[in-house]
């Protein structure tokens, strides 16, 4: 279930090499192995990792100027994806070139355009402004998961599982559970997705808002996320003291997170995150707190979703119960079925 006329992160903008630095960078999104570099002038290029010729991967080979050169059979192409240099042979045929995508870096992600690149939208990009913004301090995040991307957005879709399987981390409550959350839809502009607000009084802090202030007694606790599609979570977080009048801000943790699902294959998922802290809340310790603090806790994810996945693949066709906690990852899932059928039918359906 993958959408493709959207966009996708590939890469944090610092994992692309520089202009003068001959390694290159290649990661596979929805099954297509793609190299990204930079020209001279600091553009990106984002091509298919795979030479047209005898279909080794052009990572393998060596960057000249602008251009890429297999390192098999020496066909070289140019950014546009051309080939313009085959030794040996007189007459370059007009087959003779490379996929490439349209790719922007945005608020330090770097983004490729995964559909047809006449649709390439900039609009449908997501408001990931919290990765680009000196109020906020947060290291970069990544992590690879065995696992199908939907399971992974089932997770962020539903926070009620904080009280179990980060009850030591995340968590630290089982009313986190017990707070129904309040959904809504979001149409644009930009990328359609949900809003989801779920808010906990009155609860110990969790050992991340410890890792920023020392609270005397319990706080107030809220999660405040945009899911947008293909797969991302914008989140606005955090814990005032329950003593404090309701908007004094003064003593309270505030946090923000940037976070997107990048399919690898049916069966695997590129995850980028971050978890940002008020830059006038501690230094560099802090940061570097949080920034573990999350990855212990994404790694208590990855040991049960893989678990799950495993259990799945048993018996794939068993259905799944639904339940009231349910309903994000239910809407999410029907919006994603109507953008895709929207998506399969083509211009002709749509305006029929």
């Amino acid at each position: 279930m993958w959408l493709r006329d959207c966009w996708y992160v590939i890469a944090w903008d610092h994992e692309v090499p520089a202009a003068s630095d001959p390694a290159i960078f290649t990661r596979t999104v929805l099954s297509e192995p793609i190299v990204v570099y930079r020209k001279e002038d600091g553009g990106l290029v984002a091509m298919e990792d795979r030479c047209c010729h005898r279909h080794a991967p052009l990572s393998k080979g060596r960057k000249e100027g602008d251009c890429i050169r297999c390192g098999y059979h020496g066909l070289k192409f140019d950014p546009q994806g051309a080939c313009v240099e085959a030794p040996g042979i007189p007459i370059i045929p007009a087959k003779a070139r490379v996929k490439t995508y349209p790719v922007v870096i945005k608020n330090k992600w770097v983004f490729v355009w995964m559909g047809e690149q006449e649709k390439a939208d900039h609009s449908l990009l997501p408001a990931n402004g919290w990765c680009d913004d000196p109020e906020w301090r947060y290291l970069p995040g990544y992590m690879r998961y065995e696992v199908p991307w939907l399971l992974i957005a089932d997770n962020l879709l539903d926070f009620s599982h904080l009280s179990y399987v980060h009850e030591k981390t995340l968590g630290g409550s089982p009313r986190i559970a017990l707070a129904v959350p309040d959904i809504t839809p979001l149409e644009g502009p930009g990328p359609e997705g949900l809003r989801i607000v779920r808010k906990v009084p009155d609860v110990p802090p969790s050992s991340l808002h410890k890792k920023v202030r020392t609270f005397d007694g319990n706080v107030d606790r809220w999660f405040n996320y945009d899911f947008v599609l293909p797969g991302t979570l914008l989140m606005y977080s955090g814990g005032r003291p329950s003593e404090d009048v309701d908007g004094d801000m003064r003593r309270a943790v505030q946090l923000t997170s940037c976070q997107t699902l990048t399919p690898e294959t049916d069966t695997s998922t590129h995850y980028f995150f971050q978890n940002a802290h008020q830059s006038t809340d501690g230094d560099d310790s802090v940061t570097q707190a949080i920034y573990q603090a999350l990855v212990d806790a994404f790694h208590e994810d990855v040991d049960m979703i893989s678990a799950q996945f495993r259990t799945i693949q048993l018996d794939p066709a068993r259905p799944m119960l639904p339940l009231a906690i349910d309903a994000g990852v239910v809407r999410f899932r029907r919006l994603l079925e109507r953008k895709l059928a929207a998506e399969r039918a083509g211009p002709a359906r749509q305006a029929a």
